[in-house]
């Protein structure tokens, strides 16, 4: 449905240092730099981390997430683990949600910036 998000943030660098970490284990590449834009994806860029002058309020309460998703269960476990090393906070370690389908693999960490990010897996039947 969509061809892209872009989301920005307060610091480049940092989110550079983050987002290289974080979406390198689930095999995504930062395909695009510049001075104020990074792109990732897996072939082409389908995310765009903007600097921003006034980036988004964090709202844990405001539904707001990304998911993405991921070849297997141990790169959902390495995004987790990357993510935290990298200046994340857990926002729920690896595991199967069972509240979204038997097969659903997934852990859920919180950027520098606050966005809320899920890497995801579908388990085989």
């Amino acid at each position: 449905m969509f061809d892209h998000i872009s989301i920005g943030v307060a610091d480049l660098d940092r989110s550079q240092r983050f987002y290289d970490a974080a979406l390198g284990a689930i095999g995504y590449e930062r395909l695009s730099k510049s001075e104020q834009m990074l792109g990732y994806g897996p072939e082409r860029v389908a995310f765009w981390v903007a600097r921003a002058p006034r980036p988004v309020v964090p709202d844990m309460d405001s539904g707001l997430h990304f998911c993405f998703v991921a070849p297997s269960e141990d790169a959902v476990r390495e995004f987790h683990t990357k993510a935290l090393a990298a200046g994340g906070s857990d926002n729920g370690a690896p595991g199967v949600r069972p509240e979204y389908g038997q097969t659903y693999y997934a852990a859920f960490v919180i950027d520098p910036d606050g966005y809320r990010l899920e890497a995801y897996f579908r388990m085989p039947d």
